[in-house]
């Protein structure tokens, strides 16, 4: 299991995070988002797209009411939100298996609140909101092949 703790001053430095942590991934990898409004949930997203070649990667916003936003780029990107769900309803409300196993990066928000139909494989993120801009992030993997998710 790798575990690990990095800290963002800025919007631009959480974007940068999640650009270096998209380097690493491949086809079927999942990152469980945790932390409250406001944390940088979205903006670590953003970082995400752009490491993985999404053209407009700056006009990534958390799909709250869609559920479900889909970017592609060198690997596809299927971005959730799930704050206004819980388990059953997110299940019955798609085929989330289809992208959990699927052939791009999954990346779910508010992942704590579908926490019993995460892969056993996958990285959680916990990122607390310390200061004005400043992020504490929590890198974690889940699974011995998460551990290339994170090349920080």
């Amino acid at each position: 299991m790798f575990e690990e703790r990095v800290t963002t001053y800025s919007p631009d430095e959480t974007i940068a995070l999640g650009e270096k942590v998209a380097k690493d991934l491949k086809k079927g990898d999942v990152i469980a988002l945790e932390g409250g409004l406001g944390a940088g949930k979205t903006v670590f997203v953003k970082g995400l797209a752009k490491g993985l070649g999404v053209q407009d990667h700056f006009y990534v916003n958390s799909p709250t009411f869609v559920i479900i936003k889909e970017y592609q780029g060198r690997l596809d990107l299927y971005h959730f939100d799930v704050y206004r769900l819980n388990e059953e309803h997110f299940s019955d409300t798609l085929d989330y298996r289809r992208y959990f196993y699927g052939a791009g990066v999954t990346v779910i928000e508010w992942a704590d609140k579908i926490k019993g139909l995460l892969p056993d494989e996958h990285l959680e993120v916990r990122i607390t909101h310390t200061g004005e801009t400043e992020r504490q992030f929590e890198f974690r993997s889940h699974g011995v092949s998460a551990d290339h998710m994170v090349g920080i």
